[in-house]
């Protein structure tokens, strides 16, 4: 007979691992399946943005996290200008700062917290097929040369560009790879340990440079120049020279190089049936800003609270259609504003050389002295500002926050993310809470948080007195000024399973 789950998650990197976690959290049976030996040995996906470290906060971990990276609080451009996170988005955050935490070590702390709730990956297990009817998935999982059979509610396929879920359901994967050749290499520089971003641009080429470890060794990533990127067997000696005189480093050991090409695809959709895919079986884009790794965890965020409330039969099956909806868009704008950023730098050519040399220089050297720019830079390349105004759960308006946004931070003496981890709804109301709201609060059985009315709360973007319907993962379901029962009442009865009042 076949085994039964809930859920089956297939692939184990930092999005199946979240998925994981965010079910675990909520006490949702699953399995996890993963057809590699163990966790990845190489430092592929390197910079943890803010939104993902609230995410953490969330489950309680962020602290520990933040401990085992190397937080980078600066960016500098070599002979040019030199920002500061902080500055940016201090106010916006309680994590002002790229946390530099190499993806090996990111997933074997999540494993370690996964093994803390009693959960184990089964390595070396294959998805060798499903199928799926208007009730259940039928998997096949192959292991050590045995098939079991598996029947879940749903399966969630995490297990990268090659996909097994999203070839079985035969959903298209458009998009391209760009021509340009990349190299990347781990290396110990002869000088002190540099914890800051290094971004240097050369008529030909462009590096980067920022701290994997605290151990003492530095990421390069950069572009191959033309007279070499058909060369296949490059190795960092073809590379030093240009590396080194734009970084103004000396290269003292070299731990690991390798070369790649950067492709930019998103499936034609995010959920065939029962079936959802995340991460990069979702969406792949060049690595302008680090956002890769992080919006595949968000997608683990997103659905893993709504699998949670379904399967639990606490909301209606339809839930789940807001999972591509809030999602699918958010990728192909990120892919869309990442070529757009990608393109200049990596052209080839006087147009390329120009952009490098000139125009990046003077945008960024404009851009960070305008407040409200470097702010709205922050909020896009931190993944603060994603927000999901379109969606089915989306309604309503109170100041400057409407629903689909994500709840403003209102500074550490307030603590309105605090709450946040008990990873469910809640009603949030900054100035004086009505006893009407308070007792319908209670008689929902939703936590009801009141928040004196200050200035950092003005300018979060809040209005005072105003109710705020907060979503599981952080995000404000509901914005209204009158504080209304009946409002709240109406939103969550939709969301209710059919023959299930609140």
């Amino acid at each position: 007979m076949p085994t039964k789950s809930p859920v089956l998650i297939v692939g184990a990197g930092p999005t199946g691992l979240n998925l994981a976690l965010s079910l675990s959290r909520r006490s949702v049976p699953f399995r996890l399946v993963s057809d590699a030996d163990g966790p990845g040995m190489h430092s592929r996906a390197m910079v943890v943005q803010v939104r993902t470290l609230e995410l953490y906060d969330q489950y309680g971990f962020a602290d520990e996290v933040i401990e085992r990276g190397v937080a980078i609080e600066t960016a500098h451009i070599p002979d040019g200008e030199t920002i500061s996170f902080k500055d940016l988005g201090g106010s916006i955050s309680p994590f002002p700062f790229a946390l530099s935490y190499p993806q090996d070590d990111h997933e074997r702390f999540l494993l370690g917290k996964l093994s803390e709730a009693g959960v184990e990956v089964e390595w070396r297990s294959k998805l060798a097929g499903f199928a799926q009817t208007d009730s259940e998935v039928r998997a096949t999982i192959s292991r050590d040369g045995h098939a079991e059979d598996i029947v879940a509610d749903y399966i969630c396929g995490c297990d990268g560009a090659h996909s097994v879920v999203r070839e079985t359901l035969g959903i298209g994967f458009p998009g391209g790879t760009y021509d340009q050749l990349f190299y990347v290499a781990d290396v110990e520089i002869s000088r002190a340990f540099e914890p800051d971003l290094w971004f240097a641009l050369g008529a030909h080429v462009l590096v980067l440079m920022f701290p994997v470890r605290s151990s003492g060794m530095q990421r390069l990533i950069g572009l191959v120049p033309p007279e070499l990127s058909s060369r296949t067997d490059l190795t960092f000696e073809d590379v030093r020279r240009q590396a080194q005189e734009l970084m103004h480093i000396e290269v003292a050991n070299v731990n690991w190089f390798s070369t790649y090409r950067v492709h930019h695809r998103v499936a034609e959709h995010f959920r065939g049936g029962r079936a959802f895919l995340l991460g990069d079986a979702a969406h792949i884009h060049s690595p302008v800003g680090g956002q890769g790794m992080n919006t595949g965890i968000g997608d683990a965020i997103n659905l893993g609270w709504k699998l949670a409330q379904v399967v639990q039969g606490r909301a209606n099956p339809s839930l789940l259609d807001s999972y591509e909806a809030e999602r699918i868009g958010f990728a192909r704008s990120l892919v869309a504003t990442t070529d757009r950023a990608f393109t200049p730098l990596v052209a080839k050519g006087l147009a390329g050389e120009l952009a490098r040399r000139v125009l990046v220089p003077l945008v960024f050297s404009v851009a960070i002295r305008v407040p409200m720019t470097r702010h709205e830079i922050f909020r896009i390349v931190s993944q603060t500002r994603i927000h999901y105004p379109d969606s089915p759960l989306s309604a309503g308006k109170a100041g400057h926050v409407h629903g689909g946004d994500r709840l403003p931070w209102v500074g550490p003496g307030l603590g309105n993310f605090t709450p946040l981890r008990s990873l469910d709804w809640q009603v949030h109301v900054y100035g004086e809470m009505s006893s009407e709201l308070t007792s319908a609060c209670r008689d929902l059985h939703l936590d009801a948080h009141g928040f004196a009315w200050s200035e950092r709360a003005h300018d979060a973007g809040l209005a005072r007195d105003a109710m705020y319907l907060v979503r599981p993962d952080g995000y404000v379901a509901v914005a209204t000024q009158e504080q209304s029962a009946a409002t709240l009442k109406d939103y969550l009865s939709a969301l209710a399973p059919v023959g299930v009042g609140v």
